[in-house]
């Protein structure tokens, strides 16, 4: 083989490498976009079902498609494509309407024209309250991130959705508020660790449709004591092998 045949079949395999590479980018990209997308748990917010370190799918043509279904959330278009309601009760990732750069998730409790409340700790939706029952008291601290047992509750909508909530303290500021009516097109979101949320009561307000990224769906790995998934030596002592693959409810 010549010198001149050897350096013609080096370009082509480097440049095979590089089709190669590109292709994968290209199909990574349209995974992100239209099937899966996935996303850490940045917070305690919505402990028990959630705790950080839990590593999730969240499927992003669940409600249809918007601006922020793109990465970086370009502004070529407003609304929702194909756009599907979200279920009262379903985990939700969506964009932080003061900063849409930032990321939130919570759960949906309020759907557009519902009058939202809390009373003493206990859920209303259009003036009747939640069915809510205590189920006794949680002490894992990597569940609670308290050094104290943590009284846990089963909250069951209307629809029939049922998930456990962490009532940390009887006088939480979110214990008691006012009335909210769900606009047209928007959302009412809560944590599930009521008393330490920044959710719809609070700074999140009413979430628009569009801002609405994907359903939450399952957790694919689990981590604690804020290692990374890259810490491979942390694994025997932090992952949560009983979090992996379970379905968020």
């Amino acid at each position: 083989m010549s010198v001149a045949d050897k350096t013609k079949k080096k370009s082509g395999g480097a440049g095979e490498t590089v089709s190669v590479i590109v292709q994968a980018l290209i199909l990574a990209l349209v995974i992100r976009t239209f099937f899966f997308q996935p996303f850490s748990i940045p917070s305690g917010s919505m402990r028990p079902t959630l705790l950080e370190g839990d590593y999730l799918f969240v499927t992003k043509w669940a409600y249809g498609y918007s601006r922020h279904s793109l990465p970086f959330s370009p502004p070529l278009f407003s609304g929702r494509i194909w756009a599907s309601e979200p279920e009262r009760g379903d985990v939700v990732v969506f964009k932080f309407p003061p900063n849409p750069s930032i990321d939130y998730i919570k759960r949906v409790v309020g759907l557009p024209g519902d009058k939202i409340q809390m009373r003493d700790g206990v859920l209303f939706i259009n003036d009747e309250p939640v069915q809510r029952e205590k189920l006794g008291q949680i002490t894992d601290p990597d569940i609670t991130e308290m050094d104290r047992p943590v009284d846990v509750y089963r909250e069951t909508l209307p629809n029939g959705v049922s998930y456990e909530t962490l009532d940390l303290t009887e006088t939480g500021l979110g214990d008691n508020t006012r009335e909210f009516v769900v606009p047209e097109g928007h959302y009412f979101m809560m944590g599930d660790n009521r008393d330490n949320s920044a959710d719809s009561r609070f700074s999140v307000g009413f979430v628009p449709a569009e801002n609405l990224v994907g359903r939450a769906n399952v957790i694919f790995f689990s981590i604690a004591g804020g290692a990374s998934p890259l810490e491979l030596w942390r694994w025997p002592s932090e992952v949560r092998p009983s979090r992996i693959l379970n379905w968020v409810d």
